[in-house]
């Protein structure tokens, strides 16, 4: 679910910067890796000269909403397996043309963008992936130091930029290890007694 997510707020960027910039077949922001950008002999820098590019800088597991459970009831039986992964991303936006006035520029819009638009959802974005049951993405605020530490591991050289996290996605293999039978009844000397029926003393 990692490409896909990027792929799609690749998507929502572009159309956004279409609408304020103009339209254009070639599109303005790629996924990509930032360091590639900030030397060019390295393999795809420059394909990444001129544009917004989208970076995964760091991924966390969000362990306080992750759930104990590891089956799944179904009518007629349980399954096992494990919960799924609840994955943040930590992802950076950073604008890598020669003009810095429109480094900014676009920087601004896509900080405009996720001002107004900070959840999405299948039912409100139908391009979303199905499997995705809501992205909330927030600003996430850096110091001075540990904007030089990932800029330092990134190349060293510093592009516009804003850092975003992207709360939360679902990675699930689906891959059940076990599977039993429901419970239809309890046996207590000797008298059957259904689940949730009332006992008399």
């Amino acid at each position: 679910m990692i490409f896909e997510t990027m792929s799609f707020l690749a998507a929502e960027v572009n159309d956004y910067l279409n609408l304020k910039l103009g339209s254009t077949s070639d599109p303005r922001l790629k996924i990509g890796n930032a360091a590639l950008a900030l030397d060019g002999n390295l393999t795809g820098g420059n394909s990444l000269t001129g544009k917004a590019i989208l970076s995964v800088v760091n991924i966390e597991e969000d362990r306080a909403t992750r759930t104990p459970i590891n089956r799944v009831r179904t009518a007629t039986e349980a399954r096992y397996k494990n919960p799924p992964i609840l994955l943040n991303f930590y992802v950076l936006f950073s604008i890598n043309k020669p003009e810095y006035e429109d480094c900014l520029k676009w920087l601004g819009h896509i900080i405009t963008l996720f001002q107004y638009q900070k959840r999405f959802s299948p039912i409100t974005h139908p391009n979303l992936d199905s499997r995705i049951e809501e992205l909330s993405i927030e600003l996430y605020t850096m110091n001075f130091e540990q904007v030089n530490h990932l800029w330092s591991t990134l190349g060293g050289k510093y592009l516009p930029s804003a850092l975003y996290k992207v709360r939360q996605v679902s990675v699930d293999a689906q891959v059940v290890y076990g599977t039993g039978g429901l419970i239809k009844e309890v046996v207590l000397d000797e008298r059957a007694i259904h689940p949730l029926a009332e006992v008399e003393p």
